[in-house]
């Protein structure tokens, strides 16, 4: 149930029906003083003065046309030109009836399925992943989660970074230290791999002879030499294998089979090339294939070149990334595709749907969005690194969020048994982080600070999910059992009417993640919801109500509010306890 799309289309329709040609759509908010109304009419007069007429005289013909609704139980208004609406108690009971019998809290499946591409998480082959890594990997995977709920045909995407430069340098320095065996056997590890690169690059930069080998290892794989492409695989494996760990610890849905690197799309570069040459998108221009753009400008005000084919006739990124969005369009049938890359992709993912489009590799109608996303910063508002200005490793940030939970948890209780310590630590820590990732608007910057994500106060993983295990404990000291209360939800106080209103607000953001890809409203609601079961709490008796009517009805209003938390967190990505 969505209360304010439910309102905004019962107004539109009424305005249509009084003859506005010209109104803005009305814009409904959730009033906090509840007092003055549950939603609050906030642009009645900029519609009123659009059709030069006195708010109060819209205001009557709008109450005229609605107010018989039983969704309504009056609606006033109030001066300047506003419309404060109150809802029906009896109307909010119906619905959350609904929802107390449904394992999806009432939210049915879209109408119009879309098969939706979601590119996320990316990690580096050869390297650890960084913090960098997080926000892509847990956004993008909340997004996924949103999707999927709703009825959507999800594609996850991991377009890894696996058929580049860095592998010719990487052949060419482990032929060279004759090291193929040692890796053969599995007796190299992920951080070796590392440190192999960084050794190969700076022997690049000084050896001459050695950059012109690894270039020709580099069109060596990608052409099929099959040794090339078995050490190649082994870099691949092992880096993965490393990073499904990451992501079964982080509680992402990421697994081997979503991983989708640039080497999927190895045997389309030649005939893309072709193509766009035959289509005189691309040209020859000093031995390398370049293709320039019209709608982008270089610093000297000319078209942007874009170079999809070097004079060793090696394939670069632009080129896969073209191969990929064909595939994505033509082999997946995709109707939507979402990059969650960082902003500095932004120009290069542009021209990339330009050079598409241009080639009818996909059509215009086709949604391609790239969700941006800030950086995690320190307290210092620089780059989050470590002491000696390296950047984190991922697995240090999360082993340190789950040393400081245990901490944490061990103080609160000392005589905890250690296998449930090291349980509770495990969720409580790597939610936190999640949590505290999540909540922040992905558009901006944030500071990252251990104190505030592992409090029990304010919007934080471990304040939701305490919210959460102490409605179970409730739960668990009644003796009503909850499936068996026949008796419809009665809701008389005021905090009753909030919580019930807050509840029935979930599909609202269930809707916004899926259009905009925002999880902190997500948090953000959490945090309302938990807040209101809070001051329901405070304010009405549950287990020891007078009358044993009002007892089940609270119990009811309980499991629901737990149910609706659970859901919530579910889709970010993060576990509840039963115990904390």
């Amino acid at each position: 149930m969505n209360l304010k799309y439910t309102i905004k289309k019962d107004i539109e329709q009424a305005l249509i029906k009084i003859g506005l040609k010209n109104y803005y759509k009305p814009l409904i908010i959730a009033k906090k003083k509840t007092e003055l109304g549950n939603y609050q009419v906030d642009n009645l007069i900029k519609i009123a003065h659009k059709n030069n007429i006195e708010p109060y005289s819209l205001y009557e013909k709008i109450v005229f046309l609605i107010h018989k609704k039983n969704i309504y139980k009056k609606i006033i208004f109030s001066y300047p030109g506003f419309m404060n609406i109150f809802i029906n108690e009896n109307f909010l009971s119906e619905q959350l009836e609904q929802l107390f019998n449904s394992s999806r809290l009432g939210i049915k499946h879209v109408v119009s399925k879309k098969t939706i591409v979601v590119d996320y998480s990316s990690p580096n082959i050869a390297k650890e992943m960084h913090i960098g890594h997080l926000r892509s990997t847990i956004i993008g995977d909340v997004m996924v989660r949103t999707l999927e709920f709703l009825g959507h045909n999800v594609i996850r995407a991991n377009h890894i970074g696996d058929w580049g430069t860095q592998f010719g340098m990487l052949i060419a320095y482990l032929k060279y230290k004759k090291l193929e065996k040692k890796l053969k056997e599995n007796l190299i590890s992920l951080k070796e791999i590392e440190n192999f690169y960084c050794k190969s690059k700076k022997k690049c930069d000084l050896d001459k002879n050695f950059e012109e080998q690894s270039r020709k290892y580099v069109v060596k794989l990608q052409n099929g030499d099959p040794n090339c492409y078995s050490i190649w695989k082994k870099i691949v494996k092992i880096t993965m294998n490393y990073n499904y760990k990451i992501y079964k610890k982080l509680n992402v849905t990421l697994k081997q089979q979503h991983t989708m690197g640039e080497s999927l799309y190895s045997k389309m570069l030649p005939d893309v090339i072709k193509d766009l040459k035959e289509k005189k998108i691309a040209i020859e221009k000093n031995k390398s294939t370049i293709i320039f753009l019209n709608e982008f400008k270089n610093k000297l005000g000319e078209p942007m070149g874009v170079v999809i084919q070097k004079k060793d006739k090696a394939f670069l990124y632009s080129t896969t990334e073209i191969a990929c969005l064909k595939y994505r369009y033509e082999i997946l049938h995709a109707n939507r595709i979402i990059y969650y890359t960082d902003s500095r992709q932004y120009r290069h993912l542009l021209q990339i749907w330009a050079i598409a489009r241009k080639a009818n590799y996909i059509p215009h109608n086709l949604l391609l969005e790239h969700h941006t996303f800030g950086m995690m910063l320190s307290k210092n508002k620089r780059p989050f690194k470590t002491r000696d200005g390296d950047t984190i490793k991922l697995t240090e940030l999360l082993d340190e969020a789950i040393n400081r939970a245990k901490d944490l948890i061990y103080q609160k209780k000392p005589n905890l048994p250690k296998k449930i310590l090291i349980k509770l630590a495990k969720v409580i820590g790597i939610s936190a982080v999640k949590y505290s990732d999540l909540s922040k608007n992905r558009n901006t910057n944030y500071i990252f600070d251990w104190d505030t994500m592992l409090t029990f106060e304010g919007n934080t993983s471990p304040y939701i999910q305490y919210a959460y295990t102490r409605i179970l404990s409730i739960l668990k000291k009644s003796t009503i059992r909850i499936h068996k209360i026949s008796e419809k939800i009665s809701l008389i106080k005021n905090s009753e009417i909030k919580l019930a209103i807050k509840i029935l607000e979930f599909e609202e953001i269930i809707l916004i993640i899926e259009k905009k890809g925002t999880p902190h409203v997500m948090c953000n609601y959490l945090y309302e919801l938990a807040t209101c079961f809070s001051n329901f709490y405070e304010n009405c008796s549950i287990l020891f109500s007078e009358k044993i009517k009002t007892r089940k009805s609270r119990l009811k209003l309980s499991f629901l509010t737990a149910k609706t938390l659970k859901k919530g967190l579910n889709i970010l990505g993060i576990k509840t306890l039963k115990k904390m």
